[in-house]
């Protein structure tokens, strides 16, 4: 998020929002980020024409190096466009990571890392039967920092419907696979067409199974995907008071059910002072 809105700033680990914007078409960017997004994605895959590759490539490093903070999605590593892409972006200041686009492979990620000069973060866009299917390699891969998942392309390969049971399993490997990478909880793929009450729903399930960001292609579909994915002020209250009594007690067990409760509680604190929510 632009800090000049006097809006909470949201760290690409915790953030909601990932907005994809087409790198060919540079007027774009100062309004994506003065956005309610939290982070952009400045695309210069599947958003721009082979033709047109060189010149968006181009206009997203003068921009960052204009002083505009962004991710940028690259092309993947099996097409002639990934060498240029690290290439050129090496070293840009104000780069704050890219997405890898159809990871299927944990060394994709490391190569893409070593490539950008190994401390540049890489979220892996898996999109693919076989990407689902690497999910835990890739997100163990030195370099991943987070997993996100290419919903379309993933529809596309495997024939599979838009269907909310349809997609809940590649989605739990995501998710799988990212707590056992360690990682923060994976961004779920865009919602395209219908309105905000089809994007609160599909964001909703997303969240239901343990999905925490989710990719879009319209600034407008922000504030909907913030809501959602976002603790609510009662539940920062519920968690504060479960915390607070925990420790009154002196930190005391008395059954079973204490520790997750407790464990629960810290993830919504954390989540609600990382977008700054308050208790009640």
């Amino acid at each position: 998020m632009s800090a000049d809105r006097g809006v909470h700033v949201v760290e690409p680990r915790y953030a909601r929002t990932w907005l994809l914007v087409n790198a060919a078409r540079p007027e774009l960017f100062d309004g994506a980020a003065r956005s309610r997004a939290d982070q952009v994605v400045l695309d210069v895959e599947d958003a721009v024409d082979p033709r047109r590759k060189d010149a968006a490539r181009a206009d997203v490093v003068e921009w960052l190096r204009a002083g505009g903070r962004a991710f940028v999605r690259i092309n993947d590593v099996t097409t002639p466009h990934w060498r240029d892409d690290v290439e050129q972006l090496r070293g840009t200041p104000n780069l704050l990571g890219v997405v890898l686009a159809k990871t299927e492979a944990a060394e994709q990620v490391t190569d893409t890392f070593e490539a950008l000069g190994g401390q540049t973060p890489v979220v892996a866009l898996v999109e693919s039967a076989l990407g689902i299917e690497e999910a835990r390699a890739i997100a163990c891969a030195r370099g991943a920092f987070r997993l996100a998942f290419g919903s379309g392309d993933y529809r596309r390969d495997t024939g599979a419907s838009a269907d909310d049971l349809a997609m809940a399993y590649p989605r739990s490997r995501l998710v799988v696979a990212s707590r056992i990478g360690g990682l923060p909880g994976p961004v779920d793929g865009p919602t395209v067409g219908g309105g905000h009450p089809e994007l609160r729903e599909n964001s909703s399930v997303g969240v239901s199974l343990g999905m925490m960001g989710k990719l879009c292609l319209d600034p407008d579909q922000a504030s909907v995907i913030n809501e959602v994915m976002s603790p609510t002020a009662s539940d920062a209250t519920w968690a504060h008071d479960v915390i607070t009594r925990f420790e009154e007690s002196g930190g005391v067990v008395r059954d079973g059910s204490d520790l997750p409760r407790l464990g629960r509680a810290r993830r919504i604190q954390e989540l609600a002072q990382a977008f700054g929510i308050q208790p009640l």
